[in-house]
């Protein structure tokens, strides 16, 4: 009795050929899915949005320019581990590299976030959907034949996201005390604030709220405990990272676009296009 599922005739079920979704052991449906409605639309936007924060960050990263309006410094360019940095008065110039370096001083840094957003659990659904198709949707099947995960490289790497976690807190930290030095007016006097603080302060709440949401911090909280009762207090404040984790998607578009958005402002200021009003 035919039910479907049976290989279609002509087929070597024994062979070790790979076919995906035609491979003989599955279901015999002609069609690759049977979804009707625009599935297609969210790993397109997805793939978009990615792709122009790519587009954008790589530009900036390697401009190597227009990153300092006192007192704004770009995210992507903070901190300065080089000598061919701006000096920054009171800023994060840690010339850490010597004047061997010659290309951006972005490149030194923004690895750390990045291979912290990369590595992230939700961007690698974003990406693999956007960018792979593996799977494009749910209920789509993927048109690779074979699939591995993250058992081998270059996949496996995204085991170490623990590590740009790690990574993160101290860079969240310095972006931080960025915020702190946009307190100040172009001389350096504190006590004032400009629209960019506030570009500053959203942006870094917004980076704060995603990198304590990941699902690294949630298990480093309160993950391999026995008995909750017995820690209340990491039981609290996992139950606070449980409730940012549900928001990790969000937190993650939102912090991407705010970061992209403070380093813009910053390039519109230090470019002369624009001049930052003054609240107080």
């Amino acid at each position: 009795m035919a039910t479907g599922t049976e290989p279609r005739p002509g087929t070597d079920v024994s062979s070790d050929a790979r076919g995906g979704v035609r491979f003989p052991t599955r279901a015999a449906i002609s069609a690759g899915h049977l979804r009707t409605d625009r599935w297609w639309l969210a790993p397109a936007a997805t793939a978009a949005g990615l792709l122009a924060f790519v587009v954008y960050s790589t530009w900036r990263a390697f401009a190597n320019a227009d990153y300092y309006a006192a007192p704004y410094v770009s995210p992507f360019y903070s901190p300065c581990l080089a000598e061919n940095c701006e000096p920054m008065k009171g800023g994060p110039n840690w010339e850490i590299f010597g004047s061997w370096w010659g290309l951006s001083p972005a490149l030194l840094i923004l690895i750390f976030p990045l291979g912290f957003r990369l590595t992230c659990y939700y961007y690698r659904k974003a990406y693999y959907r956007g960018f792979w198709a593996s799977p494009p949707a749910c209920a789509v099947a993927e048109p690779h034949g074979k699939y591995t995960g993250e058992t081998r490289f270059p996949l496996i790497l995204q085991n170490i996201h623990r590590y740009f976690f790690y990574a993160a807190i101290p860079v969240a930290v310095i972006l931080t005390y960025d915020t702190v030095l946009a307190f100040r007016n172009s001389d350096y006097e504190w006590g004032h604030m400009g629209l960019g603080t506030l570009v500053f302060l959203v942006n870094i709440v917004l980076i704060w709220a995603y990198t304590l949401s990941c699902h690294s911090c949630r298990h480093i909280v309160g993950g391999r405990l026995k008995n909750f009762s017995k820690h209340p207090v990491r039981y609290r404040m996992w139950g606070w990272v449980g409730k940012l984790n549900e928001r990790h998607m969000l937190l993650a578009w939102t912090s991407l676009v705010s970061v992209a958005f403070a380093d813009f402002y910053v390039y519109l200021l230090a470019t002369g296009a624009f001049d930052d009003p003054r609240i107080f």
